[in-house]
């Protein structure tokens, strides 16, 4: 498949990690630069797919060099496009890296809405600033929801909070066995919350343990950090109803993956509980700053991190287009 002149759009397929090596390397440096993540351990788990020759997606070639790529996962009946990136054009035309992520993302949607068997597709493509490819995700039907990057440095931050829980709950450090339970609580704390919205896993046990083996066994955020972690167990049904849970991005640079709370158990200080708790952990491997994600709907959420001392540090929008247009 052919778009203008100079570029090529093939099947990513057809291309070997090695191909796509600087175009990878120079996303992890933007990650580094806007976001401060280390982007190179998704580099290298990418790099192995590409090698498989086994990731669906598109390469754009400008005079016999890949200079952009566009890539998805099928989970079942959904699509999730994962990644989005193009270097400056090579082409004497000119042109831009926008131009050519555009181009990319076009051929996959027409891919994808073509194809019977996806009912659903996700997109969250955080490196990219909310509206900077908002249009074309608007023009093919899809929803965009508006998500925010919040960040807080931990310079001076207290080493050990005092956590003041109910006495009927105990708080204890994350175990490899509790991603049965983590699933069921998720999956409940998320009904009808808008982050179902825009990643329906968090709408049944079985995606919620999908989520949670990306996070906690694959590094689908970062390193996974079991000191960070922690549940929160009601003593009488032993039951999990809080959780939060973190990742290494960098060196410097910690990330909330997860923090909810049972529907039945807000309003007790949990989350700020173990938002805080889960600071002093990053602070004491050495982490300077921490981060988190969050909908720009999800108003409680936002006043809360901001009552915490996170501020708004990028911003990135999630879209969802849906076959028959029913959540």
């Amino acid at each position: 498949m052919a778009s203008g002149a100079h570029l090529e759009i093939l099947d990513l397929r057809h291309f070997a990690a090695p191909v796509l090596r600087p175009v990878l390397e120079a996303e992890s440096e933007l990650w580094k630069q806007r976001l401060h993540w280390d982007y190179n351990v998704s580099a290298r788990l990418l790099m192995q797919y590409l090698d498989s020759h086994t990731l669906p997606g598109y390469a754009a070639l400008e005079a016999g060099q890949v200079t952009g790529f566009v890539f998805c996962i099928y989970e079942e009946t959904k699509a999730v496009i994962g990644d989005v990136f193009a270097l400056p054009s090579l082409r004497a035309d000119g042109g831009s890296a926008y131009e050519v992520e555009e181009t990319l993302l076009r051929h996959l949607l027409e891919l994808l809405m073509n194809s019977p068997q996806v009912d659903r597709i996700e997109s969250q493509l955080l490196l990219h600033p909310s509206g900077s490819h908002t249009g074309i995700f608007l023009d093919a039907g899809f929803q965009s929801y508006r998500r925010l990057l919040m960040m807080r440095t931990l310079d001076g931050y207290f080493a050990a909070p005092r956590v003041h829980l109910p006495v009927r709950l105990e708080l204890r450090p994350w175990r490899d066995e509790d991603l049965s339970a983590a699933a069921q609580l998720i999956s409940s704390a998320y009904r009808g919350h808008p982050d179902s919205v825009v990643n329906d896993q968090y709408r049944s046990v079985h995606g919620s343990m999908r989520f949670l083996n990306n996070i906690v066994r694959f590094s689908g955020c970062g390193v996974f950090s079991p000191p960070v972690s922690h549940v929160v167990i009601d003593r009488i049904s032993r039951e999990m109803v809080a959780l939060v849970l973190g990742s290494r991005v960098s060196p410097e640079s910690g990330h909330i993956t997860q923090l909810c709370v049972h529907p039945e158990y807000r309003r007790r200080g949990l989350a700020r509980n173990l938002i805080n708790l889960a600071a002093s952990c990053f602070l004491r491997q050495g982490v300077s700053e921490i981060s988190l994600t969050v909908t720009e709907s999800n108003t409680d959420a936002i006043d809360l991190y901001r009552a915490e001392g996170y501020g708004c540090a990028h911003n990135f929008d999630a879209t969802v287009w849906l076959r028959n247009r029913m959540a």
